[in-house]
């Protein structure tokens, strides 16, 4: 057995991580595959009269047509009448804008979420709060579940909203707790865990959302709702696990119960020299004031890892993953493959992401977090590279658009190589317990707006440029390619007071 990890520690990191992560990453994947359905459902009530109207041309069409020629009849016919045309464009515009926000009230509220998690995690505890915010799922998975029954379409964006907060939150608290209660030696392996769930759980949203298992017109709301499961999960098992050792002694001052915390998790009464360690820190800490917002801006010693921990952020999100993936459906059916084999290919690509994340997790405390970090986003920026010239030739040499499915798989695998797990956990290894809800609150909420900027300015922007969409992205992985080699530091097997004091000199 790996040094350090035991039965308990493994049931801890799972019931703090499986019920978190997994709100995270099922709600970013899980309204990729009904969204024909969803809009579909939205237009019944937005503009019901529309949608009468263009059954009544499905039904005049020639009987011996295919459905699907039958539908090109209908919208034909429909677009061509002089007073229905205009009306059914504008619905769509409507149902288009309800989609668009449906989608990114996710992120609005994940940005909501990163900016409490400080508040939280301080006042609640890391076990408290990830306990907490569950009553949110169910408040969430309620409205979206039940969205389409009671004929509300605000009630699904409501739903997102509330979830969105949930996953912000977690996004934080789940990292934070798995940071603290690991041994130095595996916290980046255990920290990994965070986005290996999170690669799982859109994967298993993914395949959920087929049109043979739930991606059906009565089987969205049970897609939607499904969330809540893992959360009944980590209620049933993470009361049975300690509070994060450190918040015990640095937040609370109890040193027995932070003493039996660790002797829990370390499955052994022999843990005073980790205790020492954190004793240690908690004297350096008595030295310094609590850190405000303020501080965190102002004192250099803080300042400098906070912007390292948000350009890390800002490294996986405007790497053009969530564009990678968003563009891959299209990318695979230029290459001609059919609706089935592009669904499978997708699939393909999300097995890929949770296989590397899973490698990283077992790479990352033998080559390091900047290691892995410059080859994901070195990696990344060879597959962007390939891909625009793909993008950009595969017309007149054929061959190019199998080149395009094999750039974007790969670009995922330089992602889950390091850009996607590392910077969950690195903003807890940069700071001393003082700082490290604040600094979790600031980087996480960075994460969430640079992700809700993405999915809003990636649509014009391709529209204005085309394939050549991709090069902003280039651009970008090549300045984070640079400061990363600059500006971060090595954190593997060293202690927190190791790490901020070089912030110190």
């Amino acid at each position: 057995m790996v040094e350090g990890l035991n039965p308990r520690i493994g049931f801890a990191i799972a019931a703090g991580a499986i019920g978190s992560s997994f709100q995270h990453g099922y709600n970013t994947g899980v309204l990729n595959a009904p969204q024909d359905m969803i809009t579909s459902w939205v237009k019944g009530y937005v503009c019901p009269e529309v949608v009468t109207k263009f059954k009544e041309y499905m039904a005049d069409a020639p009987d011996a047509m295919e459905a699907a020629n039958r539908t090109d009849y209908a919208m034909s016919m429909m677009n061509g009448d002089s007073e229905w045309g205009p009306q059914n464009t504008a619905c769509d515009t409507s149902c288009t804008l309800i989609w668009s926000w449906t989608v990114a009230i996710f992120c609005i509220g994940g940005m909501m979420g990163g900016t409490l998690c400080g508040f939280v995690s301080s006042r609640l505890g890391r076990k408290g709060g990830l306990l907490l915010i569950n009553v949110l799922v169910a408040i969430g998975a309620t409205l979206m579940g039940l969205a389409k029954y009671a004929g509300s379409y605000q009630m699904l964006i409501a739903g997102r909203l509330v979830i969105g907060i949930n996953a912000g939150l977690n996004a934080g608290l789940a990292p934070m707790y798995l940071s603290e209660i690991s041994p130095t030696n595996l916290r980046g392996a255990l920290g990994t865990v965070y986005q290996l769930i999170i690669t799982l759980s859109i994967l298993l949203s993914q395949v959920l959302g087929m049109n043979n298992v739930l991606g059906t017109e009565d089987g969205w709301p049970w897609l939607l709702a499904i969330t809540a499961i893992p959360a009944i999960f980590q209620l049933a098992t993470l009361p049975f696990c300690p509070e994060s050792p450190k918040y015990l002694l640095l937040d609370k001052d109890d040193e027995m119960a932070a003493e039996a915390a660790l002797s829990w998790l370390r499955g052994t009464i022999e843990v005073h020299d980790e205790m020492d360690e954190m004793k240690q820190e908690q004297e350096s800490m008595k030295l310094v004031p609590k850190v405000t917002l303020k501080e965190m801006l102002t004192n250099g010693s803080l300042r400098r890892p906070l912007v390292i921990a948000m350009m890390m952020m800002l490294a996986q999100q405007l790497s053009g993953i969530n564009c990678a993936i968003f563009y891959s459906t299209k990318i695979f059916k230029l290459a001609g493959l059919g609706p089935q084999e592009s669904q499978s290919a997708t699939l393909g690509m999300g097995s890929m992401n949770v296989i590397m994340t899973f490698i990283s997790l077992v790479l990352i405390e033998k080559a390091g977090r900047k290691t892995l970090m410059l080859i994901g986003l070195v990696g990344m920026f060879l597959m962007t590279t390939l891909l625009l010239a793909s993008l950009l030739t595969f017309e007149s040499v054929p061959v190019m658009s199998y080149v395009a499915i094999a750039a974007v798989i790969l670009f995922v695998v330089g992602f889950a190589t390091g850009p996607g797990s590392i910077p969950w956990f690195f903003v807890t290894e940069l700071f001393a317990q003082s700082g490290r809800p604040t600094a979790t609150s600031i980087a996480v909420s960075v994460n969430w707006s640079a992700n809700f900027l993405v999915g809003l300015g990636f649509e014009p922007i391709q529209m204005l440029c085309g394939s050549w969409v991709f090069m902003v992205f280039m651009v970008i992985q090549v300045f984070f390619i640079v400061y990363v080699f600059l500006a971060v530091p090595e954190t593997k097997n060293r202690t927190i007071d190791e790490i901020t004091a070089q912030f110190r000199k």
